[in-house]
């Protein structure tokens, strides 16, 4: 997978999967992030040695990260992950991160729709996203693209602080996200998947 897209802003932005040499533009691209930002991150990605394993992770369990890039720096970060096999094997998790510049500039729902786009491929019926409590403006995100909260596990996680939160987890059926994405793209690229 490998695009060149438009944001709202007439920006061209470059949608491809994490290589191997985006190490240091991986690296870059969290430590740039605002600290409120990386305070509910799962792992800390500013530190070399998990962005290696993360990029090595991926290849061999079948989890697909995607990354935006404009002028040769990475401006948002997804991914897929699904189980493949057994119980949960019609259920992948979605992550996405875009840099603050970057909001409001549909690069979000962009980088959802490439993410959504790779589970079709892989047969997913159901989309999981997880976050902490405090996450209101990822939380009103998701649900503005169709997805519903479904349970919550109450001071379940950690956030970088040690600070105990909420884990909320939101979930969307496939053809429920289908026509979200399909509401709020006008792009005819988009329109010609269908």
């Amino acid at each position: 997978m490998d695009k060149i897209l438009t944001l709202k802003d007439g920006r061209k932005v470059h949608i491809r999967e994490l290589k191997s040499d985006d190490v240091n533009r991986s690296i870059s691209f969290f430590r740039g992030l605002p600290e409120d930002d990386r305070e509910y991150l799962r792992t800390d990605v500013t530190k070399r040695d998990i962005v290696e394993q993360r990029i090595r992770t991926g290849w061999e369990s079948g989890v697909k990260r995607l990354i935006a890039i404009v002028d040769d720096e990475i401006v948002a970060d997804g991914s897929l992950e699904s189980e493949g096999a057994g119980w949960k094997q019609h259920i992948a998790e979605l992550r996405l991160i875009v840099a603050r510049p970057y909001q409001h500039q549909g690069l979000g729902k962009i980088m959802a729709r490439e993410l959504y786009l790779l589970a079709v491929s892989k047969k997913v019926e159901e989309i999981i996203v997880k976050m902490m409590g405090p996450q209101k403006r990822a939380k009103a995100i998701f649900k503005k693209l169709g997805f519903h909260k479904d349970t919550t596990f109450h001071d379940y996680v950690k956030d970088v602080h040690g600070v105990k939160h909420d884990l909320v987890v939101m979930r969307c059926d496939m053809e429920a996200l289908w026509q979200k994405l399909d509401d709020h793209m006008v792009d005819s690229d988009w329109q010609r998947m269908r």
